[in-house]
């Protein structure tokens, strides 16, 4: 997980900045900013603490977002309009420009549900394709990470 290094020190003020956001009555928008607070937290201490990428797999979720899509649940309440040039951080995000949250919000889940079923397709171990995951796991740490910058500014 050395590709997170960069971003250790920013990443504790988003974490803090989900958390006083989703101080919020509307209950989907809570939780799905509840879910990418702790998502982000688990990419953190993950790294801190040299976890085995099972373990991070086993404690993404994407539940949140999966109940807000059973229920309509409109994603430009989290930010509305689109990913622009200063909303990106790293460079390797520049591929989201003029995304939605909607749109960045689904891949997010699509890529938590594919981790999750590669490891139950692999017999819950990863280690012959740890790889493969990393990449996965390092696209979809900078795919939240973008997501909690949108949202986090301005405009």
């Amino acid at each position: 997980m050395q590709w997170l290094s960069s971003t250790i020190a920013p990443l504790q003020n988003l974490i803090g900045f989900l958390y006083k956001k989703s101080k919020t009555n509307d209950v989907h928008k809570k939780q799905l900013l509840t879910e990418l607070r702790d998502n982000l937290n688990v990419f953190k201490n993950a790294f801190m603490d040299n976890t085995p990428y099972e373990n991070v797999i086993d404690l993404l979720s994407n539940t949140a977002i999966r109940n807000a899509i059973k229920e309509n649940f409109n994603f430009t309440k989290l930010k509305e309009g689109k990913i622009k040039i200063k909303h990106i951080k790293e460079d390797r995000n520049k591929r989201y420009l003029g995304w939605t949250a909607e749109k960045l919000t689904d891949k997010i889940d699509e890529k938590i549900q594919e981790l999750k079923n590669i490891k139950q397709l692999n017999g819950g171990n990863i280690k012959k394709i740890e790889a493969k995951v990393s990449i996965k796991l390092s696209n979809l740490y900078f795919r939240m990470k973008l997501l909690a910058d949108f949202i986090q500014s301005g405009s």
